[in-house]
């Protein structure tokens, strides 16, 4: 199976000798150079850039995952394969393609939380094959269903400047974006945090510098679980207070990653209930933030949403979507559900490309999301 591209975003910098550029100014300068008095302000309020170590040189090197991406993604829908999909050996097992084909399938796409809009759409593309194409064996049908199912995954917008539609040099007209600024969205209770931290070890392990803006200043356990998390992946955490603005930190965040020349920030959320507006106003606001500092950035808006919470997670998504503009998708607990047919309903009514899965709980625990290849995994016996 071809491995994605997507750890690989940037091109190679020498990492010997880097100085500052001359006359370098700060953020809050520029933007009082430029007779920005919100960003001036917003500047001053974030006060000086907080400390963080260096992490250590060792995460530095090796390549973003190991020659396990195939293996992780067929782990990773264990749960599935046992249940629904196992049924659709069963629903080929037979001399013809007839009705009662066609209506055992309808109902296990339906129950592994394809959606029925979807479902409707993927069978009736497969009968209209099977019927131009004079198909007659089940096994051609299976076939022409993995097809159409690969293609409702690959059929999504290219909305990022990362991770979409480029050779995987985080290029754009010409210029590398330093650092690219990945803002991460979701409720609380998905995964948020640890999905971060799987973004910033793959990230580090590509030779990549990351900061970790604690942007959920609502709860003073966010704070300290990414700080804990940045420990492990080495990756340092630009933190303030628990109240107090974030937009700040991200701020300051910025200014750090321009400081230390950072290659990626990655920037956490608060856990905002898509029901509450005021809670999603804020995340306008750290995105109007983002967009002063580098009217570039975000280059991705990643939204983490569980596959346990099946349907709904399309209802989160949409919200996401309308307030910032979501780009790519980290889908968690796929392990922990029987329900993978979600992925299907996400790209086919959000049009929005699912990019990473989660695997398990450690560090490690991911890989890129690769359509034919996860199809590959549903089918294999």
């Amino acid at each position: 199976m071809r491995r994605p591209v997507l750890f690989k975003l940037f091109r190679r910098k020498s990492r010997d000798g880097e100085e500052a550029e001359p006359g370098a100014e700060s953020l809050a300068d520029q933007a009082e150079a430029r007779g920005d008095a919100d960003e001036a302000a917003l500047a001053a309020s974030a006060g000086d850039e907080p400390e963080a170590d260096e992490p250590p040189a060792e995460a530095e090197e090796g390549p973003a995952f190991d020659e396990e991406v195939e293996e992780r993604t067929e782990e990773a829908l264990r749960p599935t394969k046992r249940s629904f999909f196992r049924r659709m050996f069963g629903v080929f097992e037979r001399s013809q393609i007839d009705d009662e084909l066609w209506d055992e399938l309808e109902e296990i796409l339906i129950l592994a939380d394809t959606g029925a809009e979807t479902t409707e759409k993927i069978l009736a593309a497969v009968q209209e094959r099977v019927r131009k194409e004079g198909m007659k064996q089940p096994e051609e049908a299976r076939d022409a269903l993995k097809d159409e199912l690969v293609a409702v995954l690959s059929d999504v917008d290219d909305r990022g400047q990362l991770w979409g539609g480029q050779d995987g040099d985080g290029v754009v007209d010409g210029r590398a974006f330093q650092p690219a600024v990945i803002l991460v969205v979701g409720v609380n209770g998905v995964g948020k945090t640890t999905s971060i931290a799987k973004l910033a070890r793959a990230f580090r392990r590509d030779g990549e510098r990351v900061i970790l803006a604690a942007g959920d200043t609502f709860r003073a356990a966010a704070i300290e679980q990414l700080k804990l998390w940045g420990e492990r992946v080495g990756a340092p955490v630009i933190a303030h207070q628990q109240g107090q603005d974030a937009s700040a930190v991200v701020f300051d965040a910025m200014a750090a990653a321009k400081k230390r020349s950072a290659d990626v920030v990655l920037v956490d959320t608060a856990g905002r209930l898509h029901s509450k507006s005021n809670l999603m106003e804020e995340l306008k606001k750290i995105n109007r933030v983002v967009q002063r500092l580098d009217e570039t950035a975000p280059h991705e808006v990643l939204l983490v949403l569980d596959a346990v919470t099946g349907q709904n997670g399309l209802a989160q998504a949409k919200t996401f979507a309308e307030a910032v503009g979501v780009t790519a998708i980290f889908l968690t607990k796929l392990d922990g559900t029987a329900k993978g047919g979600i992925v299907f309903a996400i790209a086919d009514q959000l049009g929005i490309p699912v990019r990473f899965i989660g695997t398990g709980e450690k560090a490690d625990d991911m890989a890129p999301f690769d359509p034919e290849g996860f199809v590959d995994a549903l089918f294999a016996e």
